[in-house]
Formats: C-alpha cells, sequence, structure tokens
C-alpha cells in the first residue's frame, strides 16, 4: 500500500506506486511538488547506470542517430555551474552541436577526474535523437487525457547545474541515472530569487542570480525569505518528481555521471498563446505608465483577464462577445491577426 512521508520538511513523497498507476489527478489537483518513489526503477536504462556509469554509457549510445545534439563544455573551474560570466553579457562556457557518442565518449573519459571540465547536454527530444528508446521501455506509462501531446526529452551530463528557473509547463522529471536534487520553490517568491535577464539566459529560461552553493545575503537579502518556502526532492535512480508550471527549480546533478528523462505538458488548449509574449509587451506598453494609471490597468486585467473566463462577456448576447467569448482554433486566429495587425501598424 502506498503512503506519504515528508522529505526535509516539505517534498511529498508517495511509495508503492505501480508504474502503470499514477495518481495524475490527484497530482494536478494538489499541485504540490511530489516524489513518486522507484516508479522508472525497471527501466533498462536505470538497471545499467546501477551497474555502472560506463554501461548506461554504451546502452544510450545504441540509440544514437547521429545527429548533432546542442552540447555545452565549461572549464572545471565553473564546478558544474553553467551561468554568466561576470559581466553578464556572456556566459561562462561553450555551446557546439556534437553527435551524441563523441559527446558521452568526452564524458566517459573524465569520469575518473577529481574535477572534469563540465559537460552538459539538455532538453534533446528522444524521438528525434534517440529513436527507438521510449520504445525499449524506458518509458513512463502516461495514461492519461491530458498526455495528448507530451513533451520527452533527455538530459545527460557528469555534475552540473540547471540554476533556479520556472518552466510553463507541467513537468515529470525521472531520475535515470545518478542522482539529483531538485530545489523547489512556488511561483509567488519570484522576486526573492532575483531574476537575471530575459535575454540572454544560459538555458533558454530567465534563471535566479543567486549563487545557491554561496549566497550573497548582502546583496540578495531576500533569498532567505524564499529558503523558508525551500521544497527540497533527493531524487535516486529511478525516482520520478513531479513539479507544477511556474514553480521555480534548482537542478543539482550530484554524480560523475548523470541522466534525467523528463515529459513536460500542458492542459490549456493549443491555440493558446505563450504568456511569455504577453510579459513582453506589457513591459513596452505598461511598465512605465504613471502609477494611477498602472493601478486601473491592473483593474482592467483583472476583470478580463484574471477573473473567472466568462465573466467579461456574460451580460453581453452572444453574437455580440467577439474576443470575450469562449476560445477557439478559429477565434484564436481572428484574434492573433488583430493583435499582428495593430502591432505592425
Amino acid at each position: 500500500m502506498s503512503h506519504v512521508a515528508l522529505v526535509r520538511g516539505r517534498t511529498r513523497v508517495i511509495e508503492g506506486i505501480a508504474p502503470d498507476a499514477i495518481p495524475f489527478d490527484a497530482l494536478m489537483e494538489a499541485q504540490q511538488p511530489t516524489v513518486l518513489k522507484d516508479v522508472a526503477r525497471d527501466w533498462p536504462l536505470v538497471r545499467k547506470g546501477l551497474a555502472s556509469a560506463f554501461e548506461a554509457i554504451a546502452y544510450l549510445e545504441t540509440f544514437d542517430s547521429g545527429r548533432p545534439v546542442v552540447a555545452f563544455t565549461g572549464e572545471p573551474e565553473i564546478n558544474g555551474r553553467f551561468f554568466y560570466n561576470e559581466a553578464v553579457d556572456g556566459f561562462n562556457f561553450e555551446g557546439a552541436r556534437e553527435r551524441l557518442s563523441t559527446m558521452l565518449q568526452r564524458i566517459a573519459a573524465h569520469l575518473p577526474d577529481s574535477q572534469p571540465p563540465s559537460f552538459y547536454i539538455g532538453s534533446t527530444d528522444l524521438g528525434i535523437y534517440l529513436p527507438g528508446f521510449r520504445e525499449a521501455e524506458n518509458d513512463l506509462v502516461l495514461n492519461h487525457p491530458m498526455f495528448a501531446a507530451p513533451i520527452a526529452s533527455i538530459w545527460i551530463g557528469n555534475r552540473t547545474t540547471a540554476t533556479a528557473h520556472y518552466d510553463m509547463s507541467h513537468n515529470l522529471a525521472c531520475c535515470a541515472v545518478g542522482r539529483r536534487r531538485f530545489t523547489l520553490f512556488p511561483p509567488d517568491q519570484i522576486a526573492n530569487l532575483y531574476p537575471g535577464p530575459l535575454e540572454p539566459t544560459p538555458g533558454g529560461q530567465v534563471v535566479s542570480m543567486v549563487d545557491f552553493a554561496s549566497p550573497d545575503f548582502a546583496s540578495h537579502p531576500g533569498f532567505r525569505d524564499a529558503l523558508d518556502t525551500a521544497e527540497i526532492a533527493e531524487l535516486e535512480a529511478g525516482d520520478v518528481l513531479f513539479y507544477p508550471a511556474m514553480w521555480w527549480h534548482h537542478v543539482e546533478a550530484l554524480d560523475p555521471f548523470n541522466i534525467l528523462v523528463n515529459y513536460w505538458w500542458n492542459t490549456s488548449p493549443v491555440f493558446m498563446d505563450t504568456p511569455q509574449h504577453t510579459l513582453l509587451h506589457a513591459l513596452l506598453s505598461l511598465r512605465d505608465r504613471p502609477a494611477p494609471e498602472k493601478a486601473a490597468w491592473k483593474t482592467l486585467f483583472d476583470f478580463y483577464v484574471f477573473g473567472p473566463a466568462d465573466r467579461a462577456g456574460a451580460h453581453l448576447p452572444p453574437q455580440a462577445r467577439g474576443a470575450l467569448g469562449a476560445l477557439d482554433d478559429s477565434s484564436a486566429r481572428r484574434l492573433r491577426a488583430q493583435l499582428l495587425s495593430k502591432l505592425n501598424r
């Protein structure tokens, strides 16, 4: 029988879950990070990794499609933290396209080193770059209607750190080889995490400027408050972590060789645009207006956007609601064309 326990205070751990019985509805309803213990333990890749890093590497090479992947390399001095340079106008690592097997062999060659270069392959599509991997029983049983089109990716490297960031999708993160530590924060901690530039970013998402290994509380005093809300998830090989969209997560790979497989998905209709575009437009059109105007626009957004979806048009006849009515693929296209026309004037 499954039971729930707390890990280091807050992160839920559910044990005894069968791979084909993940409680997706309960996870989505709770909207809390949750470790599903040993759910991926029987994956062939997990078993290879438990035997040795070299066996996991050799096994992964059998699925290499030969297409170059994006690979990042940093000097030993960065200690696996792929981040900005001192001036925050570039990065402390280099990126290049290499064949997956080539990068895996570079990692393997440095496994005995006490302070190796930092190697990282992030967010690589399994179907394109490792065809047959999921079909070889290295896959979660996603037997729920919300998984119409999940994005399945693999992340490979040595002892590396993905600085705290958020994603716009829900996530199932499967620790396949090695151990990982996730430090998670709810979305309302954004100010206490001191986000960096909108662009460029080290990996495509805005990241925290706090060095978690050595926080500068004089420069980032609010980080103490963020730590009070932090949820720590310690993952062993075969463990799966669920966390909701928009949660900040700082990810540390703890062993000389590590692999993560993850699944991203959204429950919003596919015709919806990304809110990140809305944020950029709001910076352009709203941020620097006088405070009384901003307060008035906040009221409008609460009415039209952040309140119940049907409230703004409820008092209008259906034929008069236009964009205030329920959106579908056709009305979304019309609204997008209207917006583009106004932006291009």
